[in-house]
């Protein structure tokens, strides 16, 4: 049975790495000692290395013991052996290349379809949906195809923003972006703002946190949903 916690974003203004989502991942991690982590979407900046130690340092509060996927020979091994596994930010185009780079895309479908509990945040939830279409980031790299985990029926748009009514700047906002999307494509988009997240138990997805999320469908008008709002229905 499916188990993700699936988050717009790892760190909240004025918080530290993952700490307003302890109660979340106490709870989906609650049997699991060991988790498996992926930092395939860091373009630079920072090394794999440096990215799992940080990583690493959280959840060893927590009790849970990290490992990153590029410690191991074979990286199909440690996805189908992993207790959990963990998804982190960066570029998501970058984080699909890496993935099918790898041949881990299908494999980590199935992987957390049967069970392995997934977190993600950031690139790490766009993969979640049924492309990585929706994403934020440019296109740094190019990935042999925008098809992802399809672990929900729908798209997710990570650190959605709202326009701002008292900014001069007159260029696209994120509304416009998905919009955009759906001038080609039937595929429900869900803005996830800051702070929110989708909780997944088997089939159904519930969105968690204090703040409404919106809701887009082609050729229909953006709808906000409230905390708790089932989206398992959605397509």
């Amino acid at each position: 049975m499916k188990k993700a916690l699936i988050a717009s974003t790892s760190t909240l203004h004025g918080g530290n790495y993952l700490d307003y989502l302890v109660p979340e991942l106490t709870t989906l991690f609650k049997n699991c000692s060991t988790l498996l982590f992926l930092p395939y979407a860091q373009p630079g900046g920072i090394s794999y290395e440096t990215y799992t130690k940080k990583v690493a340092a959280f959840f060893s509060q927590i009790g849970i013991q990290v490992q990153g996927i590029h410690e191991f020979d074979d990286p199909k091994k440690a996805v189908a052996a992993a207790e959990s596994i963990f998804v982190g930010g960066g570029n998501t185009f970058l984080l699909v290349s890496q993935l099918y780079a790898n041949d881990l895309m299908t494999l980590l479908t199935t992987t957390v379809k049967d069970g392995t509990p997934y977190l993600g945040t950031s690139a790490g939830s766009n993969i979640t949906g049924l492309s990585m279409q929706t994403t934020n980031d440019m296109p740094i790299v190019y990935p042999p195809s925008f098809k992802t985990l399809g672990l929900l029926s729908f798209n997710v748009n990570p650190h959605f923003l709202d326009p701002d009514l008292n900014s001069k700047h007159m260029g696209e906002t994120r509304e416009t972006r998905i919009n955009e999307f759906h001038a080609f494509n039937t595929v429900p988009v869900l803005g996830l703002r800051e702070g929110s997240w989708l909780a997944v138990n088997g089939n159904q997805v519930t969105l968690g946190g204090t703040l409404t999320a919106r809701l887009f469908k082609q050729n229909e008008t953006p709808i906000e949903i409230q905390p708790g709002f089932d989206l398992s229905e959605l397509k």
